[in-house]
C-alpha cells in the first residue's frame, strides 16, 4: 500500500510510531476504562487488520479510536451515521413530505430483511442498520403530521431497537442505550403499547451488561407493569422471561421463577404474531431462556432444559442464539463438573461468535475458559 492509498487509521498509528499490536492494546485499555467488556486480543487483532485496511467500516469503537489518537471522528475518517434524536438540526419546511402507507411497508420489510440477516451475521451488519435507521430517522423528521406520520414513528422504533441490539452484541452497551432511546422516542410517538414495551425492556439488556443488574430488573419490570394486558400474550411472555433473567443476576431465584412459570403460562402456540413482526419466541426459545436464568442461578436442572431448547434451535438459522445457548449450556456442564463436555460447547460457541462478531459472547467464553 503506498502512502497515498493509507486510510486516516493507518496514517495515525505511522504518525505515533506505534505497532499494530500496541495500537490494539491501547484500545482494549480504552474500552475496559468505559466499562465495557473488549474480545479476546486475537479477535481485536483481527478486526483491526480490517478497520486499517478500510474493508470494514469502524462503528462501535469510533470514542475509543479518537481517544487513543487524540484525533476527532472526522480526522480518523469516520462517517456519523446517527444524530442524536435531541440535538438534531432544524428541518428546512421546505422539504416537508407526506408519508405514504407504501413507503412505511416497504421501509418495514427492509428492517425484517436485515432482522433475519442478523441473526446468522450479527455485528457484520451494523453499519447497513445504523444507515438504514438513519433514512427513517430523517424522514420522520421530514415527514408532515397525517396518518403515515405515526406508522413511520412505530417503524423508526423497530429499526433502532434492532440497531441498539446488534450494538449490545458488539460489546457497546452505551451504543446501545442510545439507540433505545430513540426507539422509545419513536414508540411513544407511535402510540403502539407493544413497540414500546418491548424497547423498553430490551432497553435494560444494556444496563446488565454494564453491571447494573437490579436497576435493569427494576427497568424490566417497569416495562412489564406499564404493558400490563395492553399488549398481546407471546409479548407478554418475552417480557417476564426478560425480567426473570434479571432476577436471576441478581440471585432472585423465586422472583425469577414465578417469572418463568407466568411466561410459561402466556405462552401461545407457534412461533411468532403478524402483529410482533420484531418478536419471535416459541416454547423451544422458552426453554432456552429458562435454562440461561438456572445457570445464572447454578441450579443443577439447567442442563436438561439447555440441552432440550438446543434441540429446538433450527441449524443455520438462529446462530447468535445458538452461541448463547451453547455458552448457557458450558456454563451449567461446568457447575456439573461436566469439563469435557462443557470444552466442546465452549468450541462450538467460539465458532459462532465468531461467525456473527459478538464481543458479548466472546467475553462469556473467556470468562468460562478461564474456569476450565
Amino acid at each position: 500500500m503506498t502512502d497515498d492509498e493509507l486510510t486516516p487509521i493507518a496514517w495515525a498509528r505511522l504518525k505515533q510510531g506505534w505497532s499494530k499490536a500496541e495500537v490494539c492494546r491501547r484500545l482494549r485499555d480504552a474500552r475496559l476504562k468505559r466499562g465495557m467488556r473488549p474480545p479476546t486480543p486475537a479477535s481485536l487483532k483481527r478486526m483491526y487488520v480490517e478497520w486499517e485496511r478500510g474493508t470494514t467500516q469502524v462503528t462501535d469503537w469510533r470514542d475509543e479510536f479518537c481517544e487513543v489518537f487524540q484525533l476527532t471522528a472526522a480526522e480518523l475518517g469516520f462517517v456519523e451515521l446517527m444524530p442524536d434524536p435531541l440535538t438534531s438540526a432544524a428541518v428546512d419546511p421546505l422539504e416537508l413530505r407526506s408519508i405514504s402507507h407504501d413507503l412505511v411497508l416497504l421501509l418495514e420489510a427492509q428492517t425484517d430483511h436485515y432482522r433475519q440477516l442478523d441473526r446468522q451475521l450479527g455485528a457484520a451488519l451494523i453499519p447497513q442498520t445504523s444507515a438504514h435507521t438513519q433514512t427513517m430517522a430523517d424522514l420522520l423528521q421530514q415527514s408532515l403530521p397525517g396518518t403515515g406520520r405515526p406508522a413511520l414513528a412505530r417503524a423508526l422504533a423497530e429499526a433502532a431497537a434492532l440497531a441498539g441490539w446488534q450494538s449490545l452484541d458488539s460489546g457497546n452497551p452505551r451504543e446501545a442505550w442510545r439507540m433505545h432511546e430513540l426507539a422509545k422516542s419513536a414508540a411513544r410517538e407511535g402510540e403502539d403499547p407493544a413497540v414500546l414495551a418491548h424497547v423498553s425492556a430490551q432497553q435494560a439488556y444494556a444496563l446488565l451488561d454494564s453491571g447494573r443488574e437490579a436497576d435493569a430488573a427494576q427497568l424490566a419490570e417497569h416495562a412489564r407493569v406499564t404493558a400490563g394486558s395492553k399488549v398481546p400474550p407471546r409479548l407478554r411472555a418475552w417480557l417476564c422471561a426478560a425480567e426473570a433473567e434479571f432476577r436471576a443476576a441478581v440471585g432472585d431465584a423465586s422472583g425469577a421463577q414465578r417469572l418463568l412459570d407466568e411466561a410459561a403460562g402466556l405462552m401461545p402456540a407457534g412461533d411468532s404474531d403478524p402483529e410482533l413482526p420484531f418478536l419471535f419466541l416459541n416454547s423451544a426459545h422458552l426453554a432456552r431462556w429458562r435454562g440461561n436464568c438456572l445457570a445464572r442461578l447454578g441450579s443443577l436442572e439447567a442442563v436438561h432444559d439447555l440441552s432440550a431448547a438446543l434441540a429446538g434451535i433450527p441449524e443455520s438459522t438462529f446462530a447468535r442464539a445458538e452461541a448463547g445457548l451453547r455458552v448457557d449450556l458450558a456454563q451449567a456442564l461446568l457447575t456439573r463438573g461436566d469439563l469435557a463436555e462443557a470444552a466442546q460447547h465452549i468450541a462450538r460457541a467460539e465458532q459462532l461468535a465468531t461467525q456473527t462478531g459478538s464481543s458479548r459472547q466472546r467475553a462469556r467464553i473467556a470468562q468460562l475458559r478461564g474456569r476450565l
